[in-house]
Parts: structure tokens; sequence; C-alpha cells
């Protein structure tokens, strides 16, 4: 069962100088932090929500021990810049953060054992994907987008013909799982391509909402169908997948990959899929341009 709540509060501030570094104190109230946690009933929103605040709190702080053991055995940490740190062995150093400040509003959605906390503030947008695990939610993604500006002057196009992503995904789906949710991404792929909103919209949830580096704006459902409609694509056109990666939770799915538009830098896009009616529609949609690789003109 779904639940959500969306509430505006105070987000932790984060200033652009902050230093990384490990703090053996900060490191003990860390752990005390963590225990103060094994108190919340794991599942409940709230006890994702005060993970989630005791993971800024470690950040922002500089407690790097504290922060890497709220993180899942397979984190992906990306910054605005499209830069990702994986693995294993937790964060090699704090990372500085996209800052946002007192307008900010924190919007949370609970999957059964995947969560998201989405956070907005003006131009700047940070998503982080919790997973249920044996000893508590672990955070599985972090993601940031800093939005354009104004409008973009050119929008990325899908070309005449679609066979990627349409058709093909470059990905071999695992299970039946899978294969549900790379067969919905595909309509939905080709449905944008063919402007076609009655056909995109079953694909979609309605709190779906998508984040990127090529457009000025947060895009949910309603709008998105309007502008197809209109044969207007805001900057969020469809682009080939690169490498595709997907984890599931029974009833979600956390999918991952790198795709290049026709123009511009290639995106690190994380999605989240759930099942409602026996169909799989995506919930949300966080597209980072990666600054360290070339652009495609």
């Amino acid at each position: 069962m779904k639940n959500s709540w969306t509430r505006g509060l105070i987000v932790f501030a984060v200033c652009a100088g902050m230093s990384a570094g490990v703090v053996a104190p900060g490191a003990r109230a860390g752990a005390k932090v963590l225990s103060a946690l094994a108190a919340v009933p794991a599942g409940d929103d709230a006890a994702v929500a005060q993970t989630d605040q005791a993971l800024m709190s470690a950040v922002t702080k500089g407690e790097k021990a504290a922060a890497n053991k709220l993180l899942d055995a397979n984190f992906d940490w990306t910054d605005v810049d499209g830069k990702t740190t994986t693995g294993s062995h937790g964060l090699p150093e704090v990372p500085k953060l996209l800052a946002t400040g007192g307008s900010a509003q924190v919007t949370t959605h609970t999957y059964g054992e995947l969560a998201t906390v989405r956070v907005d503030d003006g131009l700047t947008h940070v998503l982080r994907v919790w997973a249920k695990r044996p000893t508590g939610w672990k955070l599985m993604v972090y993601q940031e987008v800093r939005s354009l500006a104004a409008p973009p002057t050119t929008t990325p196009g899908p070309g005449q013909d679609c066979q990627n992503p349409c058709r093909d995904v470059l990905y071999q789906p695992k299970n039946e799982i899978e294969r549900g949710v790379i067969t919905s991404y595909m309509g939905l792929e080709t449905a944008s391509v063919a402007h076609d909103a009655p056909n995109w919209g079953p694909h979609v949830a309605e709190e779906f909402v998508a984040a990127s580096s090529y457009s000025n704006k947060l895009l949910k459902k309603e709008e998105r169908m309007a502008e197809l409609a209109k044969s207007q694509m805001s900057g969020l056109a469809p682009t080939p997948v690169v490498t595709m990666k997907l984890t599931d939770f029974g009833d979600t799915v956390l999918m991952q990959s790198k795709q290049q538009p026709d123009k511009g830098k290639p995106l690190h896009i994380t999605r989240v899929w759930t099942k409602r009616d026996g169909k799989w529609v995506i919930v949300l949609a966080f597209q980072t341009a990666i600054q360290s690789e070339p652009a495609k003109s």
C-alpha cells in the first residue's frame, strides 16, 4: 500500500564551502541517532523521514562514519554536475550538497519497500531513494538537479525513427517484473515521440514529477500531457539508452540509466516505477547532465 505526505519545512541549508572530513565526536553523536532510529517501526513513513533527516544531519556536520552507516550496499550518489559515486564501501569523503533554503518543499512517498524523498527549492531539486532492508531503511540513490534559469533555446529531438528507446533499450530483462517495466517504458517513449497524450497517460502515475538539467521547471503529468497534445517537447524528449540497471522490490522498481540526447551532454537518469491495477506506471524521473563528458552536437 502506498502512503504519501507532503510537508513544507525548513531543509538543511548547506554552505557551498563545507569541508569534507571525519569528526570523531560527531561519529559518536551519529551512533546515538542511529540507536534512536531503532525505536521507530521500519516501513513507517515516520521511519523514512527520521532516517532521511539523520543522514542529512550527518552529512551537513561532516560525520562520514554516521552517514555511511545509512547507505545501502549498492548506493549511487550523483551531484549536480552528474558525477556519480557508486559502491559498497561508503562515501570516500563527505560531499558538498546542493544548497536549498527555508522555502524548500519536501515531498515523500512510500511504495512498499521503496521510498522517495524529493526536495524542491526554485531551480534546485534533490532526490533521495530509500530501500527497506533487514537493518532498516538504507539510501540507494542521492541525486541533484539544477534546472535551467530560462526555457531551453534548443530542444532535444527524438529523430525520425525511434528504435532506441521505443523498441529496444539495450537491456535484457531478468524476470517478468523487469519485462513488464521495460514494456511500459518503451510504450511511454513511443507515445512521447508520437506526441500521443492519450497513450502516454496510462503509463504515468498521477503524482508523477520529472526534473531535468535540460528543462527550466518541474514537469507534472497534467502539464506534460497538455504539452504533448500541443506538440511541445519542452526539453524532455526521449533519449537513447546507453546503459541501464533495474532493481526490483516486488511491486516497485528502481530504474537507473545513462542516456544520450541528440544534442548536449549525456544524462544520468533515475526513474521509479510502481504497479497499480496490474499496470506498471512511472512515478518519478530525475535527469542530471554529466558535465565531465563531451556534448553531442
